[in-house]
């Protein structure tokens, strides 16, 4: 193992907090991922890194010289990707929702991994927010507005927003013609990951949002199970209009208050800015940017 590998592995050890995380993202073993790095700090003097049986964790020193090797490792996949046929290999590690994936990433899939035969995709999935760097994951497609994380956001497209409840619900409750005669119904309360607090539906109303905060008897933090609970009859909810669109034609759910739509939802993929110049993640995000830019939502 070279300089350059020794490097790379380190700011994976760093990255993942783990050596056989680390070792097991570059195809190594987790005593030859030791031996490198108790190489390296032997090489440089200094001791890197303070291990205990559950955290790796960075000395003052290792904190500099990881922000060292994070730049060097950059340019030099620059000047490569410059001088040669730069085509996106190895393992790209992408997390988005399970819908979302189902719905627009895999139909188009085959294609994707056929125009690089030597690229290899990990789908993470799920709605809890995904610490990239920590994790070890490329990139990250994610809904709603995002906080001031430090990672490099580019927007992929807007979600059209609905309300929907079950015709049950509707029976029991009735179908309002305005929010203002949302008084006396209930929501599917909605925690946001973000805040931890319930989320109060949203309308347009004169082209300004709207905020109504309705009771709920069940509170989830999962997307799948809130609409789960819409179709039993639990109360109103708002989701994006492709998620909901089968429930919809069946009859399933029905659409509550057409004239004042939720704003749309803002989808952005995600990705830490030491990893702007990788060739596997340009690729993912010209696909996944080129199918949003067709998609009907």
């Amino acid at each position: 193992m070279d300089r350059l590998d020794r490097m790379q592995l380190f700011v994976r050890v760093v990255e993942r907090r783990s050596f056989s995380a680390a070792a097991a993202d570059l195809g190594l073993s987790r005593s030859t991922a030791t031996e490198a790095i108790k190489q390296l700090e032997t090489d440089l003097g200094v001791r890197l890194l303070e291990r205990t049986t559950r955290h790796v964790t960075t000395t003052l020193d290792g904190s500099a010289y990881y922000e060292r090797c994070v730049g060097i490792l950059a340019e030099v996949e620059e000047a490569d990707n410059a001088f040669r046929d730069a085509r996106p290999r190895g393992l790209l590690r992408i997390d988005a929702h399970p819908l979302l994936t189902r719905t627009f990433l895999l139909p188009q899939l085959p294609d994707f991994l056929a125009r690089y035969p030597e690229l290899d995709l990990h789908i993470g999935q799920g709605d809890r927010l995904v610490d990239l760097v920590r994790e070890g994951v490329d990139c990250a497609i994610r809904a709603g507005e995002l906080p001031d994380s430090g990672m490099i956001a580019r927007r992929l497209t807007f979600l059209s927003e609905i309300t929907c409840a079950s015709p049950d619900y509707i029976a029991r409750h009735g179908m309002p013609s305005s929010p203002r005669d949302l008084e006396g119904h209930v929501c599917v309360g909605f925690m946001s990951s973000r805040t931890g607090e319930t989320m109060p539906l949203e309308f347009m109303v004169d082209g300004a949002p709207q905020l109504v905060p309705l009771p709920s008897r069940v509170t989830v933090n999962d997307s799948d199970t809130m609409a789960d609970l819409a179709r039993l009859g639990f109360g109103l909810i708002q989701a994006p209009r492709y998620r909901l669109e089968p429930d919809l034609e069946s009859g399933t759910l029905v659409e509550v208050l057409k004239d004042f739509p939720p704003s749309p939802t803002p989808l952005s993929a995600l990705y830490p800015q030491n990893r702007h110049t990788s060739a596997r993640v340009r690729a993912f995000l010209d696909w996944v940017s080129g199918i949003f830019a067709t998609a009907q939502i």
